[in-house]
Parts: structure tokens; C-alpha cells; sequence
């Protein structure tokens, strides 16, 4: 039952990663926000997932992973309830806060409980746990675009409901509690004494910057090219989502075989030559295929980055892997309204802002180079 409560976790991180991203339209027009004020939104939802992500892991070391679960999905539901309701810009970004706060304790949490499932083959569970995540990236913009008409308020009651129904369903699934340790939290300290935390660290900022870049940005992007809202929206599902959740399928049996490390290469470079290329090109339907080239490239560098923290850490996990979580979201605090500020009030200029995608893409190749020659062959294979 630990990997079903997982899974159904992570699948609501995937409809909240989607979220902005798929309600910015109708948000933009509804309330006349421009790109600056969309920048500061995406802003507060990544404060929300820094402050979660930071303060979560020690608790659910000490308390359980259950507890963080319910905390955070009722935090989600209560954040789209809110937006629902919005009347402006200001209760707008409170409630993106909140929501930001709840995923990232759902995020860290589902993680966490995965990295428990089977310490063999952390790396091949954690990435099919997070096809959840292009599963629920997936359903939020095609539901929205396609049933639902792009209508914000009612978008935002359906997803309330999912996350209160999986908030009924994680009440009545038994997750182990943690066994008592002595000196936990001496060991909790720990892990931020060794350097190669701190590379993890980077990889999963730079990381997520590019993720939510593209939740966040595309779509908006896409119709300023001149492409209709609904058929943006089904791009950014049926492209990027999709390309997240068959590149997650498909990395599962290669990481069988092929250390981490080399896999993130590999990832890493793609993620540069697709997100490029879906700047360059003014036709939709190359651009449709290089974004769903992006989320394949992309999948597997978040889930094989955190089965690695947790190879590296066997004490105090909970508390290393919400630290290497912690940092993704400060990846996305910053870079959203860097995006933002680049792109500026012309809906055309995000082309410019969105090239730090390709740019961090680069840097997360160089930080798995230096990674591989910090590593001997049995950390290596510790790390699988």
C-alpha cells in the first residue's frame, strides 16, 4: 500500500505543477495581469515550496510520513478552494503560497515514502512514482482546455476535488511510523555536512527552473505565437506531460543497467537541444514535437537525482532529500519572475526570457561531470 499512497500523492504534485500554468491564461484575462505580475504569482507558489520542502523533512523523520501527507494535501485543497474565490490579484498570490507550501510538503513526503519501497532499486521505483507526476501534468491542461473550456474558477473546483478525495483515501491507508532512533536529530545535522549534498542540491535548482519553466511559461508563450488557448493548453499536456510520463516508463528499465550518473548526462544534454529548439521555431506543430522530445529528455533527472540523495543518505533521509527538494524550489522562486522581468510586458518577448532553460540545461551537464569524478565505481553503485 506504500507505493499506491505515493503514487496518488504525487499524481496531485502533478496536477498542482500544472496548475499555473494551465489557469494563467484565464487568470490573465479575467484580472488583466501581464507577464511581471504572472512572474510574481509563480513567485509566491515557489516561496510556498521552498518554505515546505525546508521545514518538512526533519518533521516527517520525527512524526511520519503520514502526517505530512494529510498536511499537505489539505493545504492544496484548501489554496484551490481559495482560488476558486479569488477577487483579485493580491488573494491570487496568498492562496498560489499556499498551494505552494502544500505541494512541496506532498512532494518530499511521496518521495520520501517511495525511497522506502525497495532500496535496491530506489532509482527504478522513484521514476515510476513520478509518472504520476506527468500522469496528473497531463489530465490537468487536457481536462481544462477540452471539457472545461479554459474557465479558471471551475478548473480550480475540480482539482479541490481530487485532492479532497485523495485526503479521504490517505486517511484510511496504513504508512508505517518511523522507528525511534536515538539521536535523530544529531543525525538530521549530519547530512549537510557532506559536500556532495550540495551537488544534488544544484542539479535539482537548475533543474527546476527548467520544469516549471515550462509549466508555468508555455502555454502563455504559445498563443502570443498565435496559437489558440485550448490547442496551447492540449501541447502542454499531450506534449510536455506526456513526454514526462513515457520518458519515466521508458528510463525505469534502463537504470537496471546504466549507473545514474550516465543517465543524467545523457538527459541533461537533451534537455539543452529540445528546449532550444522549441524557441527557434515558429511552426506549431515542430514545436509540439520538440516539447514532448523536452519532457522525455527531462523525465528522469528529477526522480534519479533524489534516488541518489537517497542512496547517499541512510540516516536522516527524509531531512537530506526535503534539503535537495528545497533547492529545486529555489530554482523556481527565482527563476519564474527572472523569466518574467526578460520577457517583460510584450507577451512576445517571452521567447527571450525562456532561453535560461537551454542555458540551465548546460549547467546540469557540467555539475553531473563534476559529480562523476567525484564518485569511485562502489559509490556509484551505492547511489543505484
Amino acid at each position: 500500500m506504500l507505493i499506491v499512497a505515493a503514487c496518488l500523492a504525487i499524481f496531485v504534485y502533478g496536477m498542482v505543477a500544472s496548475m499555473l500554468g494551465t489557469i494563467n491564461p484565464g487568470l490573465a484575462a479575467k484580472f488583466q495581469l501581464d507577464n511581471v505580475q504572472t512572474g510574481y504569482i509563480a513567485l509566491a507558489q515557489g516561496l510556498g515550496l521552498t518554505i515546505a520542502s525546508v521545514s518538512v523533512g526533519p518533521l516527517m523523520d520525527r512524526k511520519g510520513k503520514k502526517v505530512g501527507l494529510l498536511l499537505g494535501l489539505g493545504f492544496v485543497a484548501l489554496a484551490l478552494l481559495g482560488l476558486a474565490n479569488a477577487s483579485g490579484y493580491s488573494m491570487i498570490v496568498a492562496f498560489m503560497l499556499v498551494m505552494g507550501v502544500g505541494g512541496g510538503i506532498i512532494l518530499t513526503g511521496a518521495n520520501a515514502l517511495g525511497s522506502d519501497v525497495s532500496e535496491s532499486r530506489r532509482a527504478t521505483v522513484l521514476n515510476f512514482l513520478n509518472v504520476f507526476v506527468g500522469l496528473g501534468g497531463l489530465v490537468t491542461p487536457f481536462v481544462a482546455g477540452n471539457l472545461l473550456g479554459g474557465d479558471a474558477v471551475r478548473i480550480a473546483y475540480g482539482g479541490a476535488g481530487i485532492t479532497l478525495a485523495a485526503f479521504l483515501v490517505h486517511i484510511f491507508i496504513r504508512i508505517p511510523a518511523p522507528r525511534p532512533e536515538k539521536a535523530t536529530a544529531v543525525k538530521s545535522r549530519d547530512v549537510f555536512k557532506r559536500p556532495i549534498l550540495y551537488l544534488f542540491g544544484a542539479i535539482t535548482f537548475l533543474y527546476t527552473a527548467c520544469e516549471f519553466g515550462v509549466w508555468n511559461w508555455l502555454p502563455k508563450y504559445l498563443i502570443a505565437q498565435g496559437i489558440p488557448e485550448s490547442r496551447a493548453l492540449t501541447i502542454l499536456s499531450l506534449g510536455f506531460a506526456l513526454g514526462l510520463l513515457l520518458g519515466r516508463v521508458l528510463v525505469a528499465p534502463v537504470l537496471l543497467k546504466v549507473s545514474p550518473v550516465t543517465v543524467m548526462l545523457g538527459a541533461s544534454s537533451l534537455m539543452a537541444m529540445t528546449t532550444f529548439g522549441m524557441l527557434q521555431t515558429p511552426d506549431p506543430t515542430t514545436a509540439a514535437a520538440l516539447v514532448f522530445c523536452g519532457g522525455i529528455a527531462m523525465a528522469p533527472v528529477f526522480p534519479t537525482t533524489i534516488s541518489m540523495v537517497g542512496g547517499a543518505f541512510r540516516h536522516g533521509t527524509a531531512t537530506a532529500i526535503g534539503f535537495a527538494i528545497t533547492c529545486g524550489f529555489s530554482g523556481l522562486t527565482l527563476s519564474s519572475p527572472a523569466i518574467g522581468w526578460l520577457a517583460g510586458s510584450d507577451p512576445k518577448g517571452l521567447g527571450k526570457g525562456l532561453l535560461v532553460l537551454p542555458l540551465a540545461s548546460l549547467i546540469i551537464f557540467g555539475v553531473n561531470l563534476v559529480l562523476r569524478s567525484r564518485l569511485n565505481t562502489r559509490e556509484a553503485e551505492a547511489l543505484s
